[in-house]
């Protein structure tokens, strides 16, 4: 077995030193991060393929040689990160400050820590010479964060050879230290996500003085529409992962009995994490209006992220939100890409079943569910193509972490950084020996 003090040691430098890459998106310019993990795969004597996909932005990709009697294992994380306000921040962002057990910068648990617990993973079995069943593939990827364009759907089409594996392993699942308000080690394995659909309302009234108020405001016009979309109240929507993850909450005895409806639905909506698994869901993220203090704006627009279910599709949402909003004078177009619906995986495999008996092992009360992603993620590129491609960073993630997502001060512990580094290369060793 690894030497854990020592590694422990060895990953946490490499992290530093990683997230103080700033691989902001946009503009992107993953292709320092790429070198820099690629030089630690070639210092352990593996040979790294680059692949450029956009100026200044690469794909770092290395595999370690099995029996060939198994089929490949990948291991994929994005280097890429989204921008920050800096000035909301009480450390720098990019400087890779470890303070008071905790590790700061950007991209922290969003995805570079669980990307080093990848790499450590990879090293080390390499370091080790493991004789391996099956080949275990390394894969950092750009722009995730701003649709994987330049990233997963560009190897998904250009190089289909080289995402030809059995299963993978990405962000989108992990650990909790709490659930609807009690203690509980909650780890969940994502088998599907929720489909990104971005939409851009924009309203078009009649410009004029400031000092002459009109009704034909095109600020208040979508203002009244966006009231209207934030007090829109929905029905609950169960899938089957969904219904398998309330089962084995109840199992566990973190949510009433599946029988009692009126009891599982109270819960879900007093829980804002749980209640994004059963809606689809829309959030304001983008406004703007006007162009002087004096001027009434004649052009108003406002960009919603909405995030919907499986089995939900983007015409028939967008045709929802116009009825909700009943006002023609605000028009609802379509401001993502649409890459296509994504498809739900298997969770009774090899991978599922070696990650439950490799935690259960280490925490024998931890609880461990299939889930839902309720963002997106490079995964679901691969589940197109039917490979199981499962989210899951193997750490206990507090609430205070898990609002580091996207968010300000973004940390991962010293702690869950280790269990992380440990509970991989058991996942990842177990699966290819």
């Amino acid at each position: 077995m690894p030497d854990w003090e020592k590694l422990h040691a060895e990953a946490l430098d490499i992290f530093v030193r990683y997230l103080q890459i700033d691989t902001s998106n946009p503009p992107g310019n993953e292709k320092p991060a790429a070198r820099y993990l690629g030089s630690l795969i070639e210092r352990a004597g593996l040979t790294c393929e680059y692949i450029e996909t956009a100026p200044g932005r690469e794909v770092v990709i290395s595999t370690i040689k099995g029996d060939g009697s198994k089929r490949p294992l990948m291991l994929c994380n994005h280097t890429d990160v989204v921008p920050v306000e800096r000035a909301y921040w009480h450390v720098p962002a990019f400087e890779g400050v470890v303070e008071d057990g905790r590790i700061y910068g950007r991209g922290a648990v969003d995805m570079k820590g669980c990307g080093i617990m990848q790499l450590m993973a990879f090293l080390s079995l390499k370091r080790e010479g493991v004789p391996l069943k099956r080949d275990l593939v390394f894969c950092g990827v750009p722009d995730e964060e701003a649709g994987s364009e330049y990233g997963m759907v560009w190897l998904c089409e250009h190089r289909p050879d080289l995402v030809d594996v059995e299963f993978e392993l990405s962000e989108g699942g992990g650990g909790s230290t709490r659930f609807g308000g009690q203690e509980a080690k909650l780890f969940s394995v994502a088998t599907n996500e929720k489909d990104i659909c971005w939409l851009r309302l924009t309203s078009i009234g009649r410009p004029g003085h400031g000092s002459v108020p009109h009704s034909e405001n095109s600020a208040v016009f979508l203002a009244r529409a966006l009231v209207r979309l934030a007090d829109w109240e929905r029905d609950l929507v169960f899938t089957p992962e969904t219904e398998a993850y309330i089962e084995r909450l109840a199992a566990a005895g973190l949510m009433p009995p599946p029988a009692d409806r009126a009891a599982v639905e109270d819960r879900i909506r007093k829980t804002p994490e749980l209640l994004a698994m059963f809606i689809n869901t829309l959030n304001l993220t983008m406004l703007n209006s006007g162009i002087k203090a004096n001027v009434i704006p004649a052009k108003s627009e406002a960009v919603i992220d909405c995030r919907l279910l499986p089995g939900q599709h983007k015409e028939a949402w967008m045709q929802q939100v116009r009825d909700r909003i009943g006002d023609d004078r605000v028009t609802v177009e379509l401001y993502s890409p649409d890459q296509g619906e994504p498809v739900a995986v298997p969770w009774d495999t090899e991978l599922f079943r070696t990650i439950q008996s490799v935690i259960k092992e280490a925490m024998e009360d931890a609880i461990i569910v299939p889930g839902m992603t309720v963002g997106g993620t490079d995964n679901r590129f691969l589940r197109a193509k039917g490979i199981p491609a499962y989210g899951f960073i193997p750490c206990l993630l507090s609430s205070e972490e898990r609002r580091g997502f996207h968010g300000n001060d973004e940390f991962l512990t010293v702690e869950n950084f280790q269990m992380g580094c440990e509970l991989m290369y058991d996942i990842v060793r177990r699966m290819c020996i």
